[in-house]
């Protein structure tokens, strides 16, 4: 089946991501509900910024677009065809639409290949040149994220953490992709050398047309690449706005909490601002509480909370939220 993705380059509906925990039949009782029904459409051109806490399936959401972990149920639409059922074989030609830069740039290198080797294999995998002529392509990719051409017989080992993500990213442009998961891809590098890598993620957009989703914790880089950012508890969708909408009027007391906690630059501003402090650890997702997941941690639970469960509704102009406290009407929980 074929859809036009309400002319988006990606749509999830209904996506899911259960892993199987224990023994015996397949069961939801008995299983880790990693992404849990999420309905989400990234429009063509734009970066998607994906934020949440630890453990709450942003990682399990991307991979799941790429196929790199399998759906449990749900589609995924890539320009309109569904790649969740896709023969194997055809998937991998979509492959090279459809990439990714990983966490580590370290463990995502292969130790024993150099970088030419390593820039060069989906170039020759999928046909795109051989030779002489792959070989140029590899040194025109390094010069493309600020790497000297000279660095191509070199191994990881002998580049910084900074230069090995440049590498990953060149890996990922290596077939010119359309979209690319960007899975944390600045959290293991030194913050000076953060802004240089998403000043090259933000020109690299601009130059070759890119879509992005950034996975990430940190919010204050998602507020710097991102146009729209999704904010994800428990394997769900719970608010999703544009990024000056979000950071300036968040709606969801868990949205709410996490941007408290981002740092203001301005001292006097800083010492004076009040940081929500959510109670609580997060649930388990292997059995997550009824109603709204959140609704163990909210400061506005009611009765209602824990036996509804919210929908993903418009609560402002281009501002979705799910809660069953907020409405159209008074959009404003507190």
């Amino acid at each position: 089946m074929e859809t036009n993705g309400n002319n988006s380059l990606i749509s999830l509906d209904e996506l899911q991501v259960y892993y199987r925990i224990g023994g015996g039949l397949f069961s939801e009782s008995k299983s880790v509900k990693a992404v849990d029904g999420v309905t989400l459409d990234i429009k063509k051109g734009e970066t998607l910024g994906l934020v949440g806490e630890s453990g709450c399936g942003k990682s399990t959401l991307g991979k799941a677009i790429l196929r790199l972990t399998e759906p449990t149920g749900g589609r995924v639409f890539y320009n309109g065809k569904d790649l969740a059922s896709l023969p194997q074989r055809e998937m991998r030609e979509q492959r090279k639409h459809l990439q990714m830069i990983f966490q580590d740039p370290y463990a995502s290198l292969n130790p024993r290949m150099n970088v030419g080797q390593i820039i060069g294999e989906p170039i020759r995998t999928f046909g795109l040149a051989n030779g002489a002529a792959a070989d140029l392509r590899v040194e025109e990719l390094m010069e493309t994220v600020g790497l000297s051409r000279r660095f191509t017989r070199r191994y990881p080992h002998e580049f910084s953490g900074g230069q090995r993500q440049r590498i990953g990213i060149a890996r990922a442009l290596a077939v010119e992709p359309e979209f690319i998961v960007a899975d944390e891809p600045i959290s293991a590098l030194d913050v000076s050398i953060q802004a240089q890598i998403m000043n090259l993620m933000g020109r690299l957009q601009t130059e070759k047309n890119l879509t992005y989703l950034f996975i990430s914790h940190d919010l204050r880089a998602v507020r710097h690449l991102s146009d729209r950012v999704a904010v994800m508890y428990l394997g769900k969708i719970v608010e999703l706005a544009p990024g000056k909408d979000i950071y300036a009027d968040p709606l969801m007391p868990y949205t709410q909490a996490l941007i408290s906690a981002v740092p203001v630059p301005d001292p006097e501003i800083e010492a004076k601002r009040e940081r929500i402090i959510l109670q609580g650890d997060v649930p388990s997702s292997i059995n997550p509480p009824s109603g709204c997941h959140f609704h163990t941690r909210c400061p506005y639970v009611i009765e209602d909370c824990k036996r509804i469960v919210p929908q993903l509704v418009e609560i402002k102009p281009g501002h979705q939220a799910a809660c069953i406290r907020i409405s159209p009407e008074h959009p404003n929980i507190g």
